[in-house]
């Protein structure tokens, strides 16, 4: 760095307010202007955009360190004549950068001494401009505290960063904190803007040196009133292209000076007829955009393998929902299948008359206790809670009263036969075999024709199929079924089938069935970086807190805009809530119980919250 002390930029000129003695040098010391505060104004056309560039080529003259902040893309004509870094959103530039690099700009800036143009011309979102232009800014001053090097950040239109009226953001706040308590760090700034009225008058008025250029606004000329005289303010609104007043700290006096004209292309200057021919712009070395190349490889390198991960997220949730509909395809089967178990079981335990009659006869009569004794109807009806009237509701062409049940005799306890005579009106309507005949059949005759015959052990329906038969063969697996029919005879055909759709389903859930939000907790808590993730658990641990506490105990430095930055992360995933007052406390409940359905307990909820919580080691 050369020993220079100050830079001439301009010569007094003659006029209103000007000097007795035109075309006297005007220099300016480089200590008060790389640490101190300045401000440069004028409309457009005036010449303010080409004192700063004689500025800024003055210091490039001799290697006193600089990063200018290019609002217009009009500065990227200094590589004309000088090695400087050119950084920013657009092809053009040295290379395209981002929040992640800012440090690595600051660095490069402030320990390296590399003069750099921070273009933020070509982002679209001016937010993201703006929140480039935070990060590069803080990182610029928490270095400055330790590197203790002169330094002037230089920005265009400041007026749209510490606006006069409305809100200052987290930029025009670190901007105006430059300002305040750069200067004992040796980092400086100067602020250029074409409307001095839209400017806060608190930044202008702590500045070290001004330079006003035409103004012809009844506002801003009402500044120079208030700031000078009103004879400036008059003799402003005619000052020539380059010509200004120049009011420092330093000198006695506001003098009227002619600022020289830059040695390097002008970018900035109004395209007229002429064709325009670009100049042939110095490229940096290689080595100064190799660690900022190695940022953004890895940035892309990361953006990659989150889209790869949200790929991979998007898969396992279609799986999902395939497996879910298999289960729920399982568990329609199981119901179909209860349902048909029902009705089979229905229809040969309840629809079959044979049985149903087999067993009123059962308990319907008592049993004879003398060979022969006869047992009328009126003593069945007794047994079976029936009378008379209930038996002749049959229709007499299936029961007459002339007919007759014979039981065939058959051998009783004695080895005696016995015989039982039911009787209505004037004929033997049932014979019935004694209960401890084993193989004896009873009859029941409509005329001469037999209606149905019920067998003590061998039943039939009354279309012919054997009940107990039936049964059977539902306990038996079929000949066409392969050895996993289940091979547990004593249970019923009803249990076999749930018992197969219970192990099937129970396949089915073995697959990943916990709720999507679940999912998505734990996606988004695995892809929040180190720090973000830190100020979670910070929440979850301590309770409410404000989001530069969380920041600070997460091992970030004291710094507002990242401390929101970050939080902002956790806010939009439905992580941290604001509860009042500026502090934010964690909401991971909120958000299952939100997206939940009303039936899931409060059980269920907690161990989702401990799995998400123990699977993202939060």
């Amino acid at each position: 760095m050369a020993e220079t002390t100050h830079i001439t930029v301009a010569e007094t000129s003659d006029g209103p307010c000007g000097s007795d003695q035109p075309g006297t040098d005007v220099s300016l010391p480089v200590v008060e202007l790389l640490t101190g505060r300045g401000f440069v104004t004028g409309k457009s056309g005036s010449g303010k955009s080409n004192s700063a560039s004689v500025i800024a080529e003055k210091l490039l003259d001799n290697e006193f360190g600089l990063l200018i902040v290019d609002i217009d893309g009009e500065y990227y004509g200094l590589k004309e004549e000088y090695e400087i870094l050119h950084v920013g959103g657009d092809e053009e530039c040295d290379i395209q950068v981002t929040t992640e690099h800012a440090e690595k700009i600051a660095s490069l800036a402030l320990e390296q001494n590399v003069p750099i143009i921070l273009d933020v011309s070509s982002y679209l979102d001016e937010s993201e401009a703006e929140e480039l232009l935070t990060a590069v800014a803080r990182s610029l001053f928490a270095k400055a505290k330790k590197q203790k090097q002169p330094f002037l950040l230089l920005v265009e239109e400041v007026h749209e960063y510490i606006p006069e009226r409305g809100s200052v953001g987290e930029c025009g706040k670190m901007l105006i904190k430059i300002g305040k308590r750069g200067r004992k760090h040796g980092l400086g700034i100067c602020g250029i803007s074409q409307r001095p009225a839209d400017v806060k008058k608190d930044f202008i008025t702590q500045c070290d040196w001004l330079l006003w250029h035409r103004l012809t606004w009844n506002n801003d000329t009402k500044v120079v009133q208030r700031i000078i005289d009103g004879e400036h303010a008059d003799a402003v609104e005619n000052l020539d292209d380059g010509e200004g007043f120049l009011m420092t700290d330093w000198a006695e006096q506001v003098r009227r000076v002619q600022f020289h004209r830059k040695k390097t292309f002008d970018a900035g200057a109004t395209p007229g007829l002429d064709d325009f021919e670009r100049p042939e712009l110095k490229s940096v070395s290689d080595d100064l955009v190799s660690e900022l190349t190695e940022i953004s490889e890895e940035e892309a390198e990361r953006e990659n393998r989150i889209a790869e991960l949200r790929e991979e997220l998007d898969e396992k949730n279609s799986r999902i929902a395939e497996l879910e509909r298999e289960l729920q395809d399982a568990r329609d089967l199981q119901q179909m299948a209860d349902q048909f178990v029902e009705a089979l079981v229905g229809h040969v335990e309840g629809a079959a008359p044979g049985r149903t009659e087999r067993e009123r006869m059962r308990s319907g009569p008592r049993a004879p206790s003398i060979p022969g004794e006869q047992v009328t109807l009126d003593e069945t009806s007794e047994h079976d809670g029936q009378t008379e009237e209930s038996a002749q509701e049959f229709p007499s062409s299936i029961f007459d009263t002339s007919a007759e049940t014979e039981a065939s005799p058959g051998p009783d306890a004695g080895g005696r036969e016995s015989e039982q005579t039911a009787e209505a009106g004037d004929g033997s309507l049932l014979e019935a075999a004694g209960p401890e005949s084993n193989d004896q059949e009873a009859t029941v005759t409509a005329g001469d024709e037999p209606a149905f015959t019920a067998w003590e052990d061998n039943s039939t329906t009354a279309s012919g199929v054997d009940a107990d038969q039936l049964l059977g063969e539902l306990r038996s697996p079929p000949e066409s079924v392969d050895e996993d029919w289940p091979s547990d005879r004593s249970q019923t055909p009803r249990e076999q089938i749930e018992s197969t759709l219970r192990n099937d389903a129970e396949i089915v859930d073995e697959s990943d069935t916990e709720p999507l939000v679940v999912r998505e907790c734990k996606a988004d808590i695995g892809a929040l970086p180190t720090k973000t993730r830190k100020m979670l658990a910070f929440y979850r641990e301590f309770g409410p807190a404000t989001p530069l506490d969380a920041f600070f105990a997460a091992d970030g430095e004291e710094d507002r805009t990242a401390a929101y930055s970050h939080n902002r992360e956790l806010r939009t995933a439905g992580l941290v809530e604001h509860v009042g007052r500026g502090h934010y406390d964690y909401c991971l409940r909120n958000r299952l119980v939100s997206e939940l359905e009303d039936y899931v307990e409060e059980e269920t909820v907690d161990g989702y919250i401990r799995d998400i919580e123990e699977t993202t080691d939060l």
